[in-house]
């Protein structure tokens, strides 16, 4: 089958406004987790979260388009735009016709939602917004970026929690690979942000109060983060028949159902689709140096992580670098897959590991090199970015560094 590559990426969060700076950050292991300043933090048990501060949209968007853009789907039309961009595709009406872009986003745009739901229900108005809908449907954000490159191919979006992007990019990858597509867009975004979602993920107890320290004995659960994430997948072939630079090749994708429980994970099934990204891209478990692990910080996640990580590599989990970015972004829910597949393959590509930022002192269950608080020079011949949602559903994928 095909070899395929990553020619472009682009990315907006807490950490930075593009690829450069998220990269910056996460280098000198730089959290961005802060008060929260969206919302009125004395309404909540907690008050930290990974915001994407100094957001004008008008600096990134034509104003015009702004009113059909919900931010979620501003953050996914930005991310792709420096995604093409740094990928230098050359369009033509026969590429556009077949190119893919498939998304992925748990919440879509649930704060349009929101506000309309605040104007019935609280302003005693009888009628919401009429952008309403196309502003908070999940597939919003891909059909903005078709609309933006005039892509005719399959495009969709992919709601599965907090693997939605890692789907979304695993289905991208099995669409080039086969030739289905000549190339794809895949990543994804998310903004929870907004007083409902905050409140039902309070509910949980499942947010820390302080910071997110993934691994840490004295870790006390996820912090919220908001952003967007896209890469650019084609062959190998046509990617250096055209003279373009690979950032990295994407050799495999797994996904599994835990299929025992709603919230609490089991490690045999993120060990599935550890093992099942491994085999289909022929690699073996020695020449994986480095995972991102889904690494939320919350007591159950990072107890089955590791458990998960032991069950596929045995003895040698001990000599395996493991770290979780987002103690320095934060959980993006439904872009967390596509924001750390860019970390993982900045990685490979810069030969320095990112850090487990925040980490104090290391939990017994968690026996891992979780590279504590400083980035790790190191290169890797390839590398696994684990994501693991509620419901039980795993999607890892597999990269290999571009020599």
């Amino acid at each position: 089958m095909p070899r395929v590559a990553v020619t472009g990426v682009g990315v907006i969060c807490a950490l930075g406004h593009n690829q450069e700076a998220f990269w910056r950050a996460l280098a000198d292991g730089r959290s961005a987790i802060e008060t929260m300043t969206a919302v009125d933090p004395q309404q909540f048990r907690f008050s930290a979260a990974a915001e994407v501060r100094g957001f004008v949209p008008e600096e990134h968007l034509p104003p015009k388009d702004l009113p059909l853009l919900d931010r979620f789907a501003q953050f996914a039309l930005i991310a792709a735009n420096e995604a093409v961009a740094q990928s230098g595709i050359e369009w033509t009406p026969e590429l556009r016709e077949e190119a893919a872009v498939i998304t992925g986003s748990s919440m879509g745009g649930r704060g349009a939602e929101e506000a309309g739901y605040w104007e019935l229900f609280h302003n005693n108005r009888t009628r919401v917004h009429p952008l309403t809908i196309p502003l908070s449907m999940s597939n919003a954000g891909a059909s903005h970026i078709s609309m933006r490159y005039g892509l005719q191919g399959a495009v969709y979006t992919v709601s599965s929690a907090c693997s939605s992007s890692a789907h979304a990019i695993g289905q991208a990858f099995r669409q080039v690979r086969s030739g289905a597509a000549p190339m794809a867009i895949a990543g994804g975004s998310e903004a929870p942000m907004f007083i409902g979602g905050l409140k039902a993920w309070e509910a949980m107890r499942v947010v820390s109060k302080d910071t997110c320290r993934p691994f840490s004995a004295d870790r006390t659960g996820l912090v919220l983060g908001e952003g967007g994430a896209m890469l650019v997948l084609e062959p190998l072939d046509a990617a250096l028949a055209r003279g373009a630079k690979p950032l990295a090749e994407i050799v495999g994708f797994g996904m599994s159902s835990d299929a025992t429980h709603i919230t609490l994970p089991a490690p045999e099934g993120a060990a599935r689709a550890m093992r099942k990204a491994i085999a289909d891209a022929g690699l073996a478990p020695e020449q994986i140096g480095y995972i991102n692990a889904h690494g939320t910080a919350t007591e159950a996640n990072d107890r089955t992580e590791t458990a998960a990580i032991r069950l596929v590599f045995g003895d040698r989990a001990d000599r395996l670098a493991v770290s979780s970015t987002k103690s320095m972004h934060g959980h993006t829910l439904g872009a967390a897959g596509a924001v750390e597949a860019i970390a993982s393959i900045l990685a490979l590509g810069h030969g320095l590991l990112p850090p487990t930022a925040n980490f104090t002192r290391p939990d017994p269950n968690c026996d891992l090199d979780v590279i504590p608080n400083a980035a790790r020079p190191q290169q890797v011949e390839a590398c696994l970015s684990n994501s693991f949602a509620f419901g039980g559903l795993n999607a890892v994928l597999a990269f290999k560094a571009w020599p």
